[in-house]
């Protein structure tokens, strides 16, 4: 079997994506291409998704902007890509279209990757900056989990008490402050997660916070891969934090991608290193 893949999105010429997929399909032995469908807002429509449901691809990414306007052409939803109300994902069988969101399943995996024996405990003091898809899909993922304590900073507090009141549970409690609220207490968080798209390329000099208060044995996340070392990341690293790399969770999330498509689990470990690598000489 030739597998045929790609990446839907507006725009998608930068991605690293067709890169790590071609890894994986090189890995596991399987025949197959990835390529990249830049479509036009003004193109997104029934007829364009039509004739990608007729041309056979055997699966998609989605990001920026399709990943909630897709959802009305699939014709099944994942559970969690339906609390997320986003999917990442899609795999074609029999013509039809089901949607997944690995995002935040692909996030936890690297962090727990890097960090096993910070992240057994569910009793962590997490804080998530931001209130996006990427905010919904991680803070969904470690209430699944079984983390009890996760904050939610956003510049607006609205969007962040919509997230927690349809993803949070019983057993969660969660805080949403505003940006400057979480800076003031920022020392009693074990991890701090960077959801928004601050400090990417070109403006690589802007940081959402400020980690002035933060402990030295805290983790900070940054999902930001542009660069590599981004402004929040390298204050992190100057106060003597933990820090996570944004590409790992790239990676983590196209791996569980990868899998839904192949049934093939890949091995990113050894190719993290490499993405680093070659992000840090970018």
């Amino acid at each position: 079997m030739t597998f045929k893949l790609a990446l839907i999105g507006h725009p998608v010429k930068h991605s690293a994506s067709p890169g790590i997929h071609k890894q994986f399909l090189g890995q596991t032995g399987l025949k197959g291409s990835y390529n990249l469908l830049e479509i036009p807002p003004e193109q997104f429509e029934t007829e364009t998704l039509t004739q990608l449901k007729n041309e056979q691809w055997n699966g998609f990414n989605v990001t920026v902007p399709y990943k909630q306007k897709i959802l009305p052409y699939l014709d099944h939803i994942d559970a969690a890509a339906e609390r997320i109300g986003a999917v990442n994902t899609i795999v074609q069988l029999n013509g039809k279209w089901t949607g997944y969101n690995t995002d935040g399943e692909g996030f936890i995996e690297a962090l727990n990757h890097s960090f096993p024996v910070q992240m057994a405990n569910r009793d962590l003091q997490i804080l998530l900056i931001g209130a996006g898809g990427a905010t919904r899909a991680i803070y969904d993922t470690l209430v699944q989990n079984g983390y009890r304590f996760i904050d939610v900073a956003n510049r607006t507090t609205e969007t962040a008490k919509s997230l927690v009141n349809q993803l949070s549970k019983p057993h969660t409690e969660t805080v949403c402050k505003t940006l400057q609220e979480a800076e003031s207490v920022l020392d009693h968080y074990d991890v701090i997660v960077q959801t928004t798209s601050v400090g990417m390329k070109p403006a690589s000099d802007r940081a959402v916070i400020s980690l002035e208060r933060i402990k030295p044995s805290a983790i900070v996340s940054d999902i930001v891969y542009q660069p590599i070392e981004t402004s929040l990341l390298r204050q992190a690293r100057l106060h003597g934090a933990n820090v996570h790399y944004g590409h790992q969770m790239l990676l983590y999330q196209a791996k569980h991608a990868f899998k839904l498509w192949t049934g093939q689990t890949p091995e990113v470990t050894d190719l993290a290193q490499k993405m680093y690598l070659e992000l840090e000489g970018g």
